[in-house]
């Protein structure tokens, strides 16, 4: 299957794209097409079709293609929205069209010259795109917005309502153009995240020499330097010097993070404090920000389910209501023998009721705004059907190690059991021992003294590692022991003090470390992962929400319980291996029907893969996760999915709104107008409200928060 992506100049509206699948579906190979009214870019599946084919085919129903040159970028979403000429235009031709009105009410007629040339003047200075786009359509026997309105116009022209021609114009060009703006909306929210980023880099170049020098001409492995104040252009490691910086554009955190030489920086963050020089790691279109912008970008083309639901629904529904005016044109006439003028009448205004415009775009202007929230949170939705399935769950499962947790251990207790120890000597010799070790365990002891003594480590003579028990080493001439509880038992040095320290520690779920000499035990360290600060409240918010909580870990239960006992865990699933933890999904989705996974993207794959809706923890930096997750959390920060939760039921709740009340004010309208108490300006001006409301009900998302 392969891929080409066009990009359509005007394809703003459901109606442009009905014109491209009648020019384009036909044709041998062709297999499908997707719109992008946002970036009016065309996506064509197809079996070797040659991209010129596609472009003539476009070019034969009067719209202009070119292939897609470049990425996404700022200048690409310039210029393709509502110009300040179209705004002027629009409201010349309603002055016009106005004064139209007024002549007829001075003069007592609609038939006279005066009025019939600056109907016809407002006709066609505003009504120039529909007319134009009209006949496209009437060339491919399209039923679509402009067709109809087409008709609509010429019909009223017939029957001599001149002045209400011309006001039905301006109105329907008006309306086209809020929809128009409205589709700037959301383009302006991705130039925002777009514009995180700046144009130039300080690089230093071969003689030593900073120079400033256009992004997308910075090669991997250059060095840049970040003055404080200054936003980050591109992903790196930094080199030299540190700073705090704010992460907020990529992952929602509202913190900033201190960071220093070898830590990763991202672009469009900000440099909030020091200076410092970073190597570059990812060119301008492989930036982590870069992502995150195609991924929203993108990510409209994935029709949800409510917009599959509505472009079938506007499929049927204009082809009956064109049929039902239709009959109501000629039947009463033909049938009852009344006068053809007032039912054409009535038959015009069907017409233009039948215009879905406000049911069908106000669905991927919901749905881009609710990605777009999400982005800016550091949530990064794959598509709008995971964003609008997200409202459905009724359960969330999470891995412990490094979801609920750290991920990491860290020293939580010091036990001094000899008399000739202190805390301080204690962790001493631990962290002197340890430091020669690679056992993450070890690597907590050295950093937990680190951190608080910063002192000097002892030299240790002989280190020897001791496998499956710990290691041990000769300081100032005497042997020490640092490992685990059965090393102690093999070295005969417990007694029922040290027995009952370190079964109280192991019922804790605890990790245990014994130092000893050769003849005593002189301390004991307790190690556990260190639960996320974020992890309670996160939960708590998902159970006030009504979501069930369920923990998947390979841990042992005991540890398993104690974690879940502190983060309020409904259900506990221990000893579960990645096979294990697919059979506990399925499971769980034959008893919720929708189940959501939280991992980190990679361990956890075969569970996150078969999750209704799978969320991977800390993406930022992660591209297997960023790659493979529905739903990547940018920072490791589970209030993230809560808020996620959130921006989907808000995003449902819209579609909702926006789908009843479009379908409400036709069917007022439709009764309206077989009792005769609505005129063509009525039905234009209430679909126009009708688009506008929708639209901005739907940009009201973009205002969420955390």
């Amino acid at each position: 299957m392969n891929q080409t992506i066009l990009k359509v100049a005007g394809l703003d509206c459901p109606a442009e794209e009905k014109l491209l699948r009648k020019a384009l579906e036909h044709i041998k190979g062709v297999e499908s097409l997707e719109c992008n009214f946002i970036t009016q870019e065309l996506m064509v599946k197809h079996q070797s079709v040659e991209p010129a084919t596609l472009l003539t085919a476009i070019q034969k129903i009067g719209m202009q293609a070119e292939l897609k040159k470049d990425d996404i970028t700022p200048e690409s979403l310039e210029g393709i929205g509502a110009s300040k000429k179209d705004w002027i235009v629009i409201v010349l031709s309603g002055f016009i069209a106005v004064g139209a009105e007024i002549a007829s009410y001075i003069l007592t007629t609609e038939k006279s010259l005066i009025v019939l040339i600056l109907s016809l003047l407002a006709i066609l200075l505003g009504g120039r795109t529909t007319l134009k786009k009209g006949i496209q359509a009437l060339r491919t026997f399209t039923l679509n917005i402009n067709f109809l309105m087409m008709i609509a116009i010429i019909g009223a022209f017939v029957i001599g309502e001149w002045p209400e021609a011309a006001v039905v114009t301006v109105l329907f060009a008006l309306a086209e153009l809020i929809e128009r703006y409205s589709l700037d909306r959301a383009r302006h929210a991705i130039q925002g995240l777009m514009a995180m980023a700046p144009e130039e880099a300080r690089v230093l170049d071969q003689n030593g020499v900073w120079q400033e020098v256009p992004l997308k001409e910075i090669q991997l492995g250059a060095i840049i330097w970040v003055k404080p104040g200054e936003r980050i252009p591109l992903d790196g490691a930094i080199t030299k010097g540190e700073s705090s910086i704010n992460q907020a554009p990529v992952t929602g955190e509202s913190i900033p993070v201190d960071k220093g030489v070898g830590d990763e920086v991202f672009a469009g963050t900000l440099n909030e404090h020091g200076s410092f020089e970073f190597k570059v790691t990812a060119t301008q279109n492989q930036t982590m920000l870069a992502k995150i912008i195609h991924a929203v970008a993108e990510a409209q083309q994935q029709r949800a389910p409510t917009q599959r639901f509505v472009d079938q629904f506007s499929r049927f529904y204009t082809p009956i209501m064109v049929i039902l005016a239709v009959l109501i044109a000629i039947a009463p006439p033909l049938i009852w023998g009344q006068p053809f003028e007032p039912w054409i009448y009535k038959a015009l205004v069907m017409l233009v009721i039948a215009c879905p415009c406000a049911l069908v775009i106000s669905t991927p202007i919901t749905v881009v705004s609710g990605l777009t929230a999400a982005a800016k949170q550091g949530i990064l939705i794959k598509g709008g059907t995971y964003l609008e399935q997200g409202y459905k769950l009724k359960a969330l499962a999470f891995d412990k190690t490094g979801t609920l947790t750290e991920g990491k251990p860290a020293l939580t207790d010091v036990v001094v059991v000899s008399s000739f120890f202190t805390e301080e000597k204690l962790l001493h010799y631990a962290a002197s021992l340890d430091t020669h070790s690679e056992h993450p365990i070890a690597k907590a002891i050295v950093k937990a003294y680190e951190d608080k003594f910063k002192k000097v480590l002892l030299v240790v003579d002989q280190f020897a590692a001791i496998t499956g028990r710990g290691a041990k080493g000769i300081i100032d001439g005497q042997v020490y022991f640092v490992g685990n509880h059965q090393l102690a038992e093999d070295n005969r040095v417990c007694n029922a003090k040290v027995e009952s320290v370190l079964e109280s520690f192991e019922q804790q779920g605890k990790t245990t470390i014994v130092i000893s000499s050769s003849k005593e035990v002189l301390g004991i360290l307790a190690v556990a992962d260190q639960i996320r600060a974020t992890s309670t409240s996160a939960l708590n918010n998902l159970h006030q929400m009504g979501i069930k909580t369920v923990m998947i870990t390979g841990d042992n239960p005991l540890t398993a319980k104690t974690i879940a006992e502190k983060v309020s865990i409904d259900e506990i699933y221990a000893n579960q291996l990645p096979q294990q933890k697919l059979k506990v999904i399925e499971t769980l989705l034959k008893t919720y029907g929708y189940v959501g996974m939280v991992g980190d993207g990679m361990n956890d794959a075969p569970a996150l893969a078969k999750a209704s809706i799978g969320f991977a923890m800390g993406a930022a930096g992660n591209d297997t996760a960023l790659e493979t997750a529905d739903v990547a959390l940018m920072e490791d920060n589970l209030q993230k999915v809560a808020n996620f939760l959130r921006i989907s039921r808000t995003t449902k709740i819209r579609l909702i709104q926006n789908i009843s009340f479009a379908i409400s004010v036709k069917l007022v309208f439709f009764i309206l107008a077989l009792l005769g108490e609505a005129t063509l300006w009525m039905a234009v001006f209430a679909d126009m409200g009708a688009s506008l409301i929708v639209v901005l009900n739907g940009l009201r998302i973009l205002r969420a928060k955390q």
